[in-house]
């Protein structure tokens, strides 16, 4: 495997890591921080650490970014915006294990789109590496017991999951797609991403303010805001942008099915949570696939 895609690999497992911090994290604030305002807050944060590092590039490239257009406005009304409100609004409204049984849809919504979209049908071993790793995370999440899965019910919430999925989905097939509108350094694109996306962001949490839903500015609300900002946000973002472009998107979305794994893992080293027996065969089994699905070719 090449070295530029093995270390994309590595990223992707590191935003991964990130992500399944952020999901404990959202878990553990639902009541004290409302979704909009964390979502506002979140990528405010994550535009102060950018801006210093990107801001003179921004300028620099502001013709690209003009010429983008639209297509750079919607790909942030995807990543940050909806994707964003979707996801914090379902939270408060659906059980933890239907989000992550939901987000089983992102592999396969992206494979299906890489094909359609930008021509780049995976190879059939990824294809297979899929299916294992998807055996993997329904194991996890059916705790080792297939019935557990028949006995599940849903919600208003997982519906917005489903959008949500599918909005980042095409968020990642886009991005690969338009490509060539995007010649910019990595953290360049995020900036513009993000302050874009931030801007409408804003009119969901001044409606919130305007229902009354405040949180109180304590140091754990204000870390809490800090982890996303800088780790789910920053970092996460890109390293995924980095996947996409190294891998494409089919390949990048495979990386989705570490997350309830390393969940486990921090709930066992930060919650003092026990690994089970079926925790490392899920585990075992979703990382087979990602292996196998790593060694096909991008089309």
């Amino acid at each position: 495997m090449p070295r530029a895609q093995l270390l994309a690999w590595l990223g992707l497992a590191l935003a991964s890591l990130f992500w399944a911090g952020n999901s404990l994290v959202a878990r553990a604030f639902t009541g004290a921080i409302p979704p909009f305002s964390l979502a506002f807050w979140r990528w405010a944060v994550a535009l102060m650490i950018l801006l210093p590092l990107v801001g003179p590039s921004l300028w620099q490239h502001r013709h690209t970014l003009r010429n983008a257009g639209w297509r750079l406005w919607f790909a942030a009304l995807l990543a940050i915006t909806l994707y964003n409100v979707l996801l914090y609004t379902a939270a408060l409204s659906t059980a933890a294990i239907n989000l992550s049984l939901v987000s089983t849809c992102l592999p396969l919504a992206t494979f299906i789109g890489a094909g359609l979209l930008l021509g780049e049908w995976p190879a059939r071993r990824a294809w297979v590496g899929l299916g294992l790793a998807l055996v993997g995370l329904l194991w996890l999440i059916a705790q080792g017991n297939w019935q557990v899965l028949a006995s599940l019910s849903f919600a208003e919430g997982d519906l917005l999951m489903v959008l949500a999925t599918l909005d980042w989905a095409l968020y990642s097939l886009l991005l690969r797609r338009w490509s060539a509108h995007f010649q910019l350094p990595p953290f360049t694109l995020l900036g513009a991403l993000v302050l874009i996306g931030l801007l409408m962001l804003a009119p969901f949490y001044a409606w919130e303010l305007w229902q009354g839903a405040r949180f109180e500015p304590s140091l754990p609300n204000l870390a809490a805001i800090g982890y996303t900002a800088l780790f789910a946000s920053v970092l996460g973002y890109q390293l995924w942008n980095i996947g996409l472009r190294e891998l494409g998107a089919a390949r990048t979305a495979m990386s989705n099915y570490l997350m309830p794994v390393f969940t486990a893992i921090l709930g066992w080293v930060l919650l003092g949570e026990s690994l089970q027996t079926y925790h490392w065969v899920g585990g075992a089994l979703i990382v087979s696939g990602l292996l196998l699905a790593g060694r096909g070719q991008k089309s």
